[in-house]
């Protein structure tokens, strides 16, 4: 049986009263060392994470309600996201690089190197419609031994946020000055780029502007946290930035207004939104796996342009 608790809410801002749901909170799983990284692939009607010091990823099977092994070892992977084709993609911590999971079930290394040195351990990953793959590097991986193997950086310590063209294997460095960028996501249109920056001090979440090109500019404060640090971030389809804290999560207008909040009993880590109308959100915390129906939805993106 389903474990539930109640949706509590919280208005901060009279922008943020059409933004509910159900009526409570339902825990899918629990167990985990440390939940992070929800991929919802819409084909299959399931949802993949990771449990990181676990070095595995869980599935649950959104017909059933089963839970169950995706795949173990998992190279300790943190973020996931699902390609336009509906492919895995895995920012693997303990082996250092970015993963593509196949139809047939096979891996494909996408990113491993920079300029022939080993990177650190990527974090968060997203896909834009064009066919490129935007990641973060910190040094968590690395840091230690409880998600990740300890190393030193090949990088200098540099932890950068990189894009990578897999069809050309072009990967170029697209943000250098973050201290420990974690979490990411596009506005709906793709002209923007959310980053979170995990370990500054407030934790807080930078905003860029995307060239046609692929480059990054601007980059200032978007929004700081009031509670612990921030993690992953999802956008909705009105374009509100929606991120992960220690409370909860947090929603945020497109001028950086604080509109409320999802408080959960456990630190939330990261999130995604699933379902046919994307309007069912799912959010990693702690050691549990949170979902609730809202009547919001996640952005819809641009399609990939015809070949």
């Amino acid at each position: 049986m389903v474990e539930t608790i109640p949706a509590e809410f919280q208005t901060l801002d009279e922008r943020f009263s059409g933004c509910d749901g159900d009526f409570v909170v339902e825990r899918l799983h629990t167990g985990a060392r440390k939940s992070e990284g929800p991929a919802y692939f819409p084909a299959g009607r399931y949802l993949v994470w990771s449990d990181i010091p676990n070095d595995r990823l869980l599935r649950w099977d959104e017909t059933t309600g089963a839970v169950g092994v995706f795949r173990h070892a998992s190279g300790y992977a943190n973020g996931n996201t699902v390609d336009r084709q509906g492919r895995l993609v895995t920012c693997e911590q303990g082996n250092r690089r970015v993963t593509r999971t196949e139809h047939d079930g096979t891996l494909t290394v996408l990113a491993d190197r920079y300029d022939g040195r080993r990177l650190n351990s990527p974090n968060d990953v997203v896909v834009r419609a064009d066919g490129t793959i935007w990641f973060t590097d910190p040094i968590y991986g690395i840091a230690g031994d409880y998600e990740g193997h300890r190393a030193e950086s090949e990088l200098g310590g540099d932890c950068y946020v990189f894009r990578l063209d897999p069809a050309t294997g072009d990967l170029r460095v697209v943000a250098d000055d973050f201290c420990r960028p974690n979490g990411l996501a596009f506005s709906p249109d793709e002209r923007r780029l959310y980053i979170a920056d995990t370990r500054q001090e407030p934790s807080h979440i930078r905003v860029f502007d995307v060239t046609a090109d692929g480059r990054l500019h601007g980059g200032d404060i978007f929004a700081t946290c009031n509670a612990g640090r921030f993690d992953g971030v999802r956008v909705d389809a009105a374009g509100r930035v929606w991120a992960a804290a220690w409370d909860g999560v947090h929603c945020f207008a497109t001028d950086g207004t604080l509109l409320g909040k999802l408080l959960l009993p456990e630190p939330a880590a990261n999130l995604t939104f699933g379902g046919p109308k994307l309007n069912h959100l799912f959010i990693t915390a702690g050691a549990s796996v949170y979902t609730l129906r809202v009547t919001f939805n996640g952005a819809h993106y641009p399609q990939p342009a015809p070949a």
